[in-house]
């Protein structure tokens, strides 16, 4: 099967996920805990967890399930997978917690190492993106559907670069990575798939993250944003890779827009 053949029913699964975070967020009443890398779990995450790997089990029974609520799994094992699926069931739950709704559902589908299907579903707003290796990045709302591009900005223009920061982020951690040579505008949102969105859609120009993040943040949005005209890349401006070693946890990266704009360049040199 080809992955068109997956994506209504991994779009329903991941609606299914956030129907759940949803009433959990808005009855306020949830658990809470720390894990051995200090990030937040939430009774939430595994709810989400719980319903998502249950149903792709049951959708493609020969392909693994990678969720970050599950993720123990020795290197040798995984690098065995031509295909499986990386999830993340509640991206963001620092803001779930914090109560700002900027979290979402992810679920990529991977093959030989490069996300080839990637659906992120905004459970507060009901907004699902979503896109397919050769066929388009896409937004879907309750004013319907539409193909997503992001901004194309070249030298030549004379806009600000609109930046993507969190809302707990300092702006000026953001700020001093890039040099003055281009006006930077600050765009503020919560989770780290929901800015690479928003730079899918050409409401930002880039997002920069830097600090811990696994393999599972990124998945669905790298062959969205690819899909749309831009790319992820680490801060060396190489691609982001997926299942090639024993750690899942990603590099510094930079999410972009544009592939025209001389990012090496306009960010500055450690």
């Amino acid at each position: 099967m080809k992955p068109e053949d997956y994506v209504e029913q991994a779009i329903a699964i991941a609606v299914e996920a956030g129907i759940a975070i949803k009433d959990i967020y808005l009855e306020g009443n949830f658990d809470k805990e720390v894990k051995s890398d200090n990030t937040p779990v939430t009774s939430a995450d595994i709810a989400a967890h719980n319903i998502i790997t249950s149903a792709l089990t049951k959708l493609t029974p020969d392909i693994p399930v990678l969720s970050e609520e599950d993720a123990d799994i020795p290197f040798a094992e995984r690098a065995e997978w031509p295909r499986y699926w990386l999830v993340d069931p509640l991206d963001g739950t620092g803001e779930f917690i914090a109560g700002s709704g900027d979290f979402s559902v992810i679920i990529a589908l991977v093959e030989h190492n490069r996300p080839i299907m990637g659906i992120v579903y905004v459970p507060m707003t009901e907004v699902i993106y979503y896109a397919i290796a050769g066929l388009g990045a896409y937004k879907r709302s309750c004013k319907g559907e539409l193909r997503i591009s992001s901004r194309q900005l070249t030298c030549d223009d004379e806009p600000s670069l609109r930046l993507a920061v969190s809302r707990r982020q300092d702006p000026q951690s953001v700020l001093k990575l890039f040099n003055q040579s281009r006006h930077c505008e600050l765009v503020v949102l919560g989770g780290a798939a929901l800015k690479s969105c928003l730079v899918a859609e050409g409401r930002a120009d880039c997002y920069v993250r830097i600090g811990p993040t696994g393999e599972w943040d990124t998945g669905a949005a790298q062959i969205i944003i690819e899909e749309a005209g831009g790319q992820i890349m680490d801060l060396e401006l190489q691609p982001l890779s997926y299942n090639e070693r024993e750690s899942l946890e990603n590099p510094n990266f930079i999410v972009v827009g544009s592939t025209h704009l001389p990012w090496d360049e306009l960010l500055v040199s450690e």
